[in-house]
């Protein structure tokens, strides 16, 4: 899989698995995997990304497959359990079912309302109980004034942090002055420099880094010593094998003050391993998953659409 070679049969296996629950639109998490030197990579943007955004998720993939890791600072990592935007029963199984002492609760979903996520909240706080800690995702649906008001609402609940409550760096600067609840930047940090622009906004207090969109492991541990922030290390919800690469970015880190988003496998109805990245005692543990043939199989996709995206996001690399 070296930048020369190009994208043959043998260039990778895609792969199609149905969600427990809908995210950002999507009812399936497709993708790519590519077995390297080093092992398995996966390659799987979103299907409205173009070619150049597809290049940095390319070059995680590659890295996985041709090179592996830095070698870990800690054996496992702690991580969230995440609440989708589900009624106030099913928030509290999900949040029991985890096993985490963390959660992240998605609110501000269209078409539903600010006491549905306000009641989605409560149930969370309960489950986890007292000593347990509760983070929001907004995914930067919010302006600036209702997330403000929402935040005053939620605080009663001790939240950790609200993660992206709106969408431009300006609003989170905004909120974040207005608000004593620490803003969390994700959907601003998209490219190696955007944590640098979140940081000289004077923007957020953390930074949520994903491998994929960051470019690899190595290139996300750069992008996190220059921005100077602490860090959660968060999934694209990915199979074990991009999962993978996510606790190989958080087992890297020199600190870890966070809980990671990371425990995703649960969204996801299969994986493509037999022994699947999911939390035991609300951690991870650092290592890397066999790709099961039988397990595999049975998400199989037809992989000429995706080697075709895979050839264009390697070409936008090389240029």
């Amino acid at each position: 899989m070296d930048d020369s070679t190009p994208a043959g049969p043998e260039a990778g296996r895609a792969f199609s698995i149905p969600m427990r629950t809908r995210f950002r639109g999507v009812t399936a998490r497709e993708g790519l995997l590519v077995r390297g030197p080093a092992g398995w990579g996966e390659f799987s943007p979103f299907a409205e990304y173009p070619p150049r955004e597809c290049a940095r998720w390319w070059a995680a993939c590659r890295e996985a497959a041709e090179e592996g890791w830095p070698a870990p600072v800690r054996r496992r990592v702690p991580v969230n359990v995440t609440v989708p935007a589900v009624g106030p029963e099913d928030a509290a199984r999900i949040v029991a079912e985890g096993g985490c002492a963390t959660a992240k609760v998605k609110v501000a979903e269209r078409g539903q309302t600010p006491a549905e996520d306000i009641a989605r909240v409560e149930a969370v706080r309960d489950a986890i109980g007292p000593a347990g800690r509760v983070r929001v995702d907004a995914n930067g649906a919010w302006d600036v004034e209702t997330a403000v008001r929402m935040l005053g609402a939620l605080d009663r609940f001790d939240l950790e942090y609200v993660e992206q409550p709106c969408a431009t760096l300006e609003e989170l600067a905004q909120v974040r002055r207005r608000t004593d609840v620490p803003v969390a930047a994700d959907e601003s940090i998209r490219r190696a420099e955007d944590p640098l622009k979140v940081r000289a906004a004077d923007a957020a207090d953390i930074v949520v880094l994903k491998v994929q969109p960051l470019g690899g492991v190595r290139a996300a541990l750069r992008v996190a010593e220059a921005c100077g922030l602490p860090v959660v290390v968060s999934s694209a919800v990915e199979t074990s094998v991009g999962l993978a690469a996510g606790v190989a970015l958080a087992a890297a880190l020199p600190e870890l003050p966070y809980a990671c988003g990371l425990a995703t496998m649960r969204l996801l109805r299969a994986d493509v391993t037999a022994d699947p990245l999911v939390p035991v005692d609300g951690h991870l543990p650092v290592r890397v998953p066999a790709v099961d043939e039988e397990r595999l199989a049975a998400v199989e996709i037809d992989a000429g659409p995706w080697r075709a995206r895979m050839a264009a996001a390697r070409a936008e690399w090389r240029s």
